[in-house]
């Protein structure tokens, strides 16, 4: 290569390493300020919705968080105070009723002024096969992970179109994009939960609001202690709790917690946590048939629906379905999560 090549390629490549740098810079200059903004997280009373809340203490942000238990929600509200909040409050409400959410909004809008930023977090995990999954199992996951993000945005949204700003974060799941085994009404409505949160960033850009879908893999929040498992209960709550819990699989859910935070900052269109998440979804939307075949094998080694210790189609949590393959050395870190994220029940 001649020497007018060589210096018309190094000018190039410093062409484009300064933009690069300068977009950079700009989109760190335009990040969004969560200091003194309105917050309205639901399911914020445990899991990884009181880790997102004690990391948007830091931020600075006055929060709102909801759940349907009170007490629940009393204890995370002091958790929060302790370190360090100074404008929170707990409201008791069911975001599957689309008029307590409405009142949710307006107490919210009473108390601090109109909502900056609304996480979408109030989730539903239901594990077992496919025989013992009745329709009000997909009819639930329904209600909490499309219904409830739609009331509560269309709650927020007129307050932000008149402001012209304000971010929607909605928390789907890997399993929004992979179906799981064992997993379908959940993965079933969280794919819904994707599709309308990707249409929604369309169609509010021009409204001057945000909107994220954040697709988290599996992440150590202690929260397989109030999920509901179905057929063989323990045998399925082992192998769901040993994945929540091997750092191989599973990331912290206070990382989990500062990437979406800074993903939030960033206005992105999307993020998936963590690298395996990262690394399946981009192979199964290379090979979606390689993926469905291991993913059959997977199913394969999954408990079957029937035999000793099956419930059929009643559901247990995850607390009333432990034995000695859930509680050992392999889970000991998602019941460390279980202990620091309100999972734990308070006798």
């Amino acid at each position: 290569m001649d020497e007018q090549n060589k210096n018309a390629l190094m000018l190039a490549a410093a062409g484009a390493g300064a933009l690069l740098a300068t977009r950079a810079a700009v989109k760190r200059w335009r990040e969004f300020d969560f200091r003194g903004k309105i917050v309205l997280i639901t399911g914020g009373s445990r899991g990884l919705g009181l880790v997102l809340a004690r990391e948007l203490v830091r931020e600075g942000a006055r929060l709102c968080i909801c759940s349907r238990d009170p007490e629940e929600l009393e204890r995370a509200r002091a958790d929060l105070i302790k370190r360090g909040a100074k404008d929170v409050i707990a409201v008791p409400c069911d975001v599957t009723d689309r008029m307590q959410v409405n009142e949710l909004v307006r107490v919210v809008a009473e108390r601090f002024g109109s909502i900056d930023v609304l996480i979408n977090n109030a989730g539903l995990i239901q594990v077992g096969p496919l025989e013992v999954m009745t329709l009000e199992d997909y009819e639930a996951a329904m209600r909490t992970h499309f219904w409830a993000p739609l009331y509560a945005t269309l709650a927020v949204l007129p307050a932000m179109r008149k402001r012209k700003a304000g971010h929607i974060v909605n928390i789907s799941s890997i399993g929004g994009k992979i179906s799981v085994p064992h997993l379908l009404p959940y993965s079933a409505s969280k794919f819904a939960l994707v599709g309308f949160s990707e249409g929604l960033r369309a169609e509010l850009k021009k409204d001057g609001i945000v909107v994220t879908t954040v697709c988290p893999g599996l992440m150590r929040t202690g929260s397989p202690r109030n999920a509901d498992f179905k057929g063989r209960h323990e045998a399925e709550y082992a192998w769901f709790k040993i994945g929540d819990s091997l750092p191989l699989s599973s990331m912290s859910a206070e990382r989990a917690a500062e990437q979406i935070i800074r993903a939030t900052k960033r206005g992105d269109a999307e993020v998936v946590l963590s690298v395996q998440a990262q690394l399946a979804v981009k192979f199964h939307a290379l090979f979606p048939g390689a993926t469905a075949d291991i993913l059959a094998l997977v199913n394969r080694l999954l408990p079957t629906h029937a035999g000793e210790g099956s419930i059929g189609t009643r559901s247990a949590k995850g607390r009333e379905s432990e034995s000695a393959w859930s509680s050992n050395v392999l889970t000991a870190l998602s019941d460390g999560a279980a202990r620091r994220n309100n999972e734990m029940l308070k006798e």
